[in-house]
């Protein structure tokens, strides 16, 4: 059986088909040319380090918590309540005294402490004073000093020359408790510290019986106030 040859243009086009299929297969895919990566570090925008003000990089001024000092005055005009510029009143420019509070209730009876400025300065007086009884006309002290009531205003109080402050006193009676648990004397007086001095000054008074023993606690005191101000 004779074969019939395949038609040129057929023939031709299988062999464009072939050489097409071989170069892909040679060569592949186009693979793309490879780009340089470049790595930018971003630079953070700079901010400002707040600069600490004043409120901040100090502590606030904190009253004195330590009794250690009273202060008196008798008859003088109440101080301001600011005390910008003034130091605190020196022990030796202080005059204390006792005088009537508002009397007494229950077992006690409350009494001002007022510490007076004699010098020629203006100066303040902030926080609780620190109070003994003393007596054995030496300046020893008897019982226990005074417990610090903490939850009234402690005001900064300026003093003009002749100015007052006042801390209220409390005195629970010595009656209170029994002879052999009280131990009683009679005291010459008070020993005062200003708030935050280490000098004491020394306050007569008489008109109480004070406990020896260190099992009861006879006295209770406030931060001082201008004089007219105390609320006890």
């Amino acid at each position: 059986m004779q074969r019939r040859a395949g038609s040129p243009l057929l023939v031709a086009v299988g062999i464009v088909a072939v050489g097409l299929l071989a170069g892909c297969s040679s060569g592949g895919t186009t693979t793309p040319s490879a780009t340089t990566t470049e790595t930018v570090t971003a630079t953070p925008t700079p901010t400002s380090t707040p600069t600490p003000s004043s409120a901040s990089s100090g502590s606030a001024s904190s009253p004195s918590t330590s009794g250690g000092s009273s202060g008196g005055s008798s008859g003088g005009s109440s101080g301001g309540s600011s005390g910008a510029g003034s130091s605190a009143c020196a022990t030796s420019s202080l005059a204390g005294s006792i005088e009537a509070g508002s009397g007494g209730a229950a077992g006690s009876t409350y009494v001002h402490l007022v510490l007076r400025n004699t010098g020629s300065s203006t100066c303040t007086l902030q926080g609780w004073p620190g109070v003994s009884f003393v007596g054995d006309t030496n300046g020893t002290q008897i019982g226990n000093a005074a417990t610090l009531d903490r939850a009234v205003p402690h005001p900064t109080v300026t003093l003009a020359s002749g100015q007052e402050a006042v801390a209220p006193l409390k005195v629970t009676n010595s009656e209170n408790y029994p002879e052999s648990t009280c131990d009683p004397t009679s005291p010459d007086g008070f020993r005062v510290y200003p708030p935050g001095s280490k000098e004491s000054l020394f306050v007569p008074y008489t008109a109480f019986a004070a406990c020896r023993s260190e099992d009861v606690t006879e006295l209770d005191v406030q931060a001082f106030v201008p004089a007219g101000q105390a609320a006890d």
